[in-house]
């Protein structure tokens, strides 16, 4: 019997609930497990919840084994999209197949689940569940996996052109100022993904602005993002739309970490780096990962892990695929491994700071455990999330001033920067440590009981627990 029957058959099983949530992320790991993270939450204050969670037969076999509640069921589709492999190196065509692809398996599953979904959350880029949910009177709620400040740039593109910024050569004027897109705060147009006019971006623009046309036509937003530290965007967007718009922030998971339960699927050899890290010195560490997805350039990990190793100054490095080569040019001051339980990391005592590839989720979980942060963004969301680090939160530094997006980030200065960046008696440092303290407790008061985040889960909760029955 093939994956997709054995988990329709446990479909099929569940008891009848007060209300049926199927959620439908992109098919990415940070978007996935943004989604996953978020309806946790929903299922650990709403036991008579059940979600029906719906993956490709990919990632079906990636995230099966991971723990979750009884509530939260898995079903799947076939592969109808290219595998993670492939994704990196053609994000477009990844992209395309993903908006177009996925729709009518999702539909025939949807179409076969007992008891029937009486509410669909689906990421914006499947924007066609708001088709299937009105032609099945089911609302339908869209998630947005990014920050408030990134949704809101996307939602006013048409100002750049109005304003003579796109198309627009980032090479000579990259260091412009945008000050007029609706609760965003003056941003470099290279901190701004769709001011670039190149084929690649074009055809990536084309389809969030197409995912976007869809918005109003939903009948709930939902934001990973946490109010306080949006308050501007957050306050524009819910003007602008008539239906109601959550932020509930941070979707990462914060419940395992609360209950101390370990997220590790990697046997217990690979835990060595918790062992070591306990014996570093408080704050000595900085911790280095640039995400599951896309990477840096060889030449621009060579730079890296040199200006690492001569720093002098303690690290782990989470490395994919170059662990061996890595090891050996780094030296002894660090610890090179593959894979890493993120947050449990971040939230160790010995962690005085994160290089970071600027992925949303990676700075949800930052920012939830109070570390400074050094930006090296490289693709999409991420240039604006090191400008949201940088500029207003001011609890990091960018690695990566320069606009040129080939030009390379020397070892001398990389060397320089993380020295300065880890030294715990610079003034400069204390005080960015210091507000990355107020940050973290501004995340912990959002959901906490009575926080903002809090606040509007329940809410969401409320509402589409009233849908059931339509």
């Amino acid at each position: 019997m093939s994956t997709s029957a054995v988990d329709m058959d446990s479909v099929r099983a569940a008891p009848t609930p007060t209300c049926h949530m199927v959620a439908m992320p992109y098919p990415g790991r940070g978007h996935i497990n943004s989604m996953m993270n978020f309806c946790k939450i929903l299922a650990s204050k709403k036991p008579d919840i059940l979600v029906t969670f719906v993956v490709t037969e990919e990632w079906l076999g990636f995230i099966g084994p991971d723990p979750k509640p009884d509530n939260i069921r898995l079903a799947s589709i076939p592969n109808v999209v290219p595998s993670e492999l492939v994704r990196a190196a053609d994000l477009n065509n990844f992209v395309e197949a993903a908006m177009t692809k996925i729709e009518a398996p999702t539909e025939r599953l949807l179409d076969q689940l007992e008891p029937l979904p009486t509410v669909l959350v689906a990421e914006i880029f499947l924007f066609w569940a708001i088709g299937f949910g009105k032609r099945r009177n089911i609302p339908v709620a869209l998630f947005w996996p990014m920050s408030a400040s990134m949704f809101t740039v996307i939602q006013h593109f048409h100002l750049f052109a109005q304003n003579g910024h796109f198309p627009v050569d980032i090479s000579a004027r990259g260091e412009e100022r945008v000050d007029y897109i609706p609760g965003i705060s003056s941003t470099r147009l290279v901190d701004l993904l769709f001011s670039r006019n190149d084929g690649s971006n074009l055809q990536l623009l084309h389809r969030f602005l197409e995912a976007f046309s869809w918005l109003s036509k939903a009948q709930y937003l939902l934001f990973s993002s946490i109010y306080e530290l949006e308050s501007q965007a957050n306050d524009v967007l819910k003007a602008e739309f008539p239906f109601p718009v959550y932020s509930i922030g941070p979707t990462i998971p914060f419940l395992d970490v609360a209950e101390n339960i370990s997220l590790a699927s990697h046997d217990d050899s690979d835990l060595n780096y918790l062992e070591w890290l306990d014996c570093q010195p408080r704050s000595s560490v900085l911790y280095i990962s640039m995400g599951s997805f896309l990477s840096i350039s060889g030449a621009q990990m060579d730079e890296l892990a040199a200006g690492l190793r001569d720093s002098g100054i303690r690290f782990l490095w989470v490395a994919r695929d170059e662990t061996i080569k890595l090891k050996e040019v780094c030296g002894d001051m660090g610890l090179v491994v593959p894979w890493s339980n993120q947050l449990r990391v971040l939230s160790h005592s010995s962690i005085g700071g994160f290089l970071t590839h600027c992925g949303w989720n990676s700075i949800q979980e930052g920012v939830f455990c109070g570390v400074p942060f050094l930006t090296f963004p490289i693709v999409a969301d991420q240039m604006q999330n090191s400008k949201l680090i940088v500029e207003d939160w001011k609890i990091g530094w960018r690695v990566k001033e320069d606009v040129g997006a080939g030009s390379l980030v020397t070892r001398e200065k990389i060397g320089g920067l993380v020295q300065n960046f880890m030294d715990l008696e610079s003034d400069q440092v204390k005080e960015m440590r210091k507000r990355a303290s107020e940050v973290q407790q501004i995340c912990r008061r959002a959901i906490a009981e009575k926080g903002s985040s809090e606040t509007n889960v329940s809410a969401f909760l409320r509402d589409i627990s009233q849908c059931h029955g339509r």
